[in-house]
């Protein structure tokens, strides 16, 4: 068993895509127009048939807590308890993190070391946190 996907919920997958491509370095693999929406998928530049990540819409109208969309719902209280929605790796966190400082990308966690390696939470503009690890 594996994993060939993996979804991240965004509110704008055109935002989405530049944030993910031109500050974080990932490449489009899929833009496939589905609906109102796109399967659209960025990989790592030095893993081109690696794991995919979804940039999945969040307004999904068909799924709502309270009348809201229920994504919308979920990335909101992960995002208001400073939880992250999901962990990306990097071999050099400073360098990664002074890189994306220069984008203007807004950091809630500077890099910290725990317990298996550093760690450093960012924004995605996109309404989610983002746990970013460098492993020992």
């Amino acid at each position: 068993m594996f994993v060939p996907v993996t979804s991240i919920l965004v509110d704008d997958q055109d935002k989405a895509l530049a944030f993910y491509t031109d500050v974080l370095g990932f490449v489009k693999k899929h833009d496939i127009p589905v609906g109102d929406a796109k399967w659209l998928t960025v990989v790592a530049p030095d893993a081109p048939d690696g794991v995919e990540l979804l940039l999945e819409p969040d307004g999904n109208p068909g799924v709502r807590i309270d009348g809201e969309p229920a994504a919308q719902v979920y990335k909101k209280a992960l995002y208001d308890a400073g939880m992250p929605f999901t962990m990306l790796g990097t071999t050099d966190l400073q360098q990664d993190y002074e890189r994306m400082k220069g984008f203007g990308v807004t950091f809630t966690q500077e890099p910290t070391q725990t317990g298996f390696g550093a760690q450093a939470v960012f924004d995605d503009t996109c309404g989610n946190l983002i746990v970013l690890v460098q492993q020992d």
